[in-house]
């Protein structure tokens, strides 16, 4: 190959722009400089919705797997949940399964919120670092896991709203089928949190519809 080829190569390679997924990994230098944090979200706030009503900051990053953990449904101290009436997601540590989630960049600004919704002082949950698998490579995020958990199984409001989120940010679809088939403990009845959330949808739909024309 002649110089002059070669340099046309390189130039050829610079001008490719990145793909999304590669753009989004690469534009890390906030989370350098403390001003951002990566959250791996595998229960309700897998919807955007949901996530955004206290914590606005919060943008996609990408899809991951967490290795050698299973999604389970529970209750601190078996003290039923108030906001979802059944019990609500957590992760256990169980060599060969995996967990799928959304990890999200938000401000640190958010952080004293988050963890205010996961109930981290009053010690249901807490926050600990995992490791999460993407196509591109392992990525270091905060996750919540809850403590002293009785199991329950969730409402189907609760799992609904986490089926919407795998849906909306393309989880694998036999993960997605594996959600779907979880039972529900059948409550029927009202959730003022699901109203928030029918009004915050309505209004990402409305802003969706303005950017498409």
């Amino acid at each position: 190959m002649s110089l002059f080829h070669f340099l046309l190569f390189l130039v050829l390679i610079l001008l490719v722009p990145l793909s999304s997924e590669e753009s989004v990994m690469d534009n890390s230098s906030d989370r350098q400089n403390g001003s951002t944090f990566l959250y791996f979200a595998y229960g309700s706030n897998l919807l955007k919705e949901r996530l955004q009503l206290k914590n606005p900051s919060a943008t996609v990053y990408c899809v991951a797997k967490l290795k050698d953990y299973k999604l389970a449904f529970g209750n601190h101290k078996g003290l039923a949940s108030q906001r979802w009436h059944g019990g609500v997601g957590t992760i256990e540590h169980s060599p060969g399964d995996e967990v799928w989630g959304v990890v999200w960049r938000m401000n640190m600004s958010d952080l004293e919120s988050l963890d205010r919704q996961e109930n981290v002082k009053m010690g249901t949950y807490s926050p600990v670092e995992v490791n999460v698998a993407t196509s591109r490579q392992d990525l270091s995020c905060r996750t919540y896991i809850m403590n002293s958990c009785v199991y329950a199984p969730p409402s189907p409001q609760y799992l609904q709203v986490i089926v919407m989120g795998a849906e909306q940010n393309g989880l694998p679809e036999d993960y997605q089928d594996k959600l779907r088939s979880i039972q529900t403990n059948k409550y029927e009845g009202p959730l003022p949190v699901m109203k928030e959330l029918e009004k915050a949808l309505k209004k990402s739909k409305r802003k969706d519809r303005r950017d498409s024309v």
